[in-house]
């Protein structure tokens, strides 16, 4: 079989509007679930471990968002300084990212963060600390759908140079560089991690490079962390994230990428 026979490539029509739509999804939900009409922050998260919103939840600063019609999440709101943001846990893999983020900008979201966890491929410091992901293999199938063949999805430029130094002066560690997006997270053999190594990939985690191609595709602002968490279990002891599962750094970062991202668009 020839790689133009394979259905992940082919029959792609990249310039083309989809039949099926956000919009007309939530529509359909917001009647069925009575959900009445109104704004969800304009700064949405995705917390794909849920120890964020588990965070926020266990010290009464989050709230259930009452607007969000989504069949499959719930979103919730909270303030810190004088930003509200939108937050959704439990949204793991590539699809599922990318279905939750369609509906956050239908919805009225304008810049999405994700921080999601990551296992260690390149050895450069100690877990856990942070990547800020300025680019991401796609071995994933959802990108495929966005955007044509190609090795990596790439945060925007516009969008990279905000962080020259930004979190130069936060406690927390955050690295820029490459991570590999997966939806076989228990197929990461040596081989493919010794390729991740050479090709200077620093984690692996499950949703970056799709959610990448889909704001490339439909000109939307995604930034994307990883937090470097672990080994693959392969050391005793592993998958330790910090004070609070590693939710007080992560929002730091959060309120960080949140005020530069503001710079920009005042």
């Amino acid at each position: 079989m020839t790689d133009n026979m394979l259905p992940i490539l082919n029959n792609k029509a990249y310039g083309a509007p989809s039949v099926f739509t956000p919009g007309n999804l939530l529509r359909e939900a917001r009647r069925q679930k009575v959900v009445p009409a109104g704004n969800i922050p304009s700064i949405c998260i995705l917390d794909p471990d849920g120890d964020i919103v588990q965070y926020l939840l266990d010290t009464g600063q989050a709230t259930c968002n009452p607007y969000w019609a989504c069949y499959h999440t719930k979103l919730y709101d909270y303030t810190r300084g004088d930003r509200e943001y939108g937050i959704i846990g439990g949204a793991v893999g590539a699809s599922f990212a990318v279905l939750v983020a369609e509906e956050l900008f239908s919805s009225g979201c304008q810049l999405l963060i994700s921080i999601t966890s990551a296992g260690q491929i390149t050895p450069i410091a100690n877990p856990p600390y942070f990547v800020l992901i300025d680019r991401a293999l796609r071995d994933e199938g959802t990108s495929y759908h966005y955007l044509p063949p190609a090795p990596y999805s790439r945060l925007n430029p516009r969008l990279l140079a905000l962080f020259d130094h930004t979190f130069e002066r936060l406690a927390v560690r955050v690295i820029q560089g490459a991570t590999w997006t997966t939806d076989a997270p228990f197929r990461e053999t040596e081989r493919a991690v010794t390729y991740g190594r050479a090709e200077g990939i620093l984690g692996v985690e499950m949703e970056a490079a799709a959610l990448y191609a889909f704001a490339e595709a439909d000109l939307r602002q995604v930034i994307c962390f990883a937090q470097v968490t672990n080994q693959m279990g392969r050391i005793e002891g592993d998958f330790e994230k910090g004070t609070a599962q590693g939710s007080v750094a992560a929002l730091e970062i959060i309120d960080m990428t949140a005020r530069r991202w503001s710079q920009l668009n005042q």
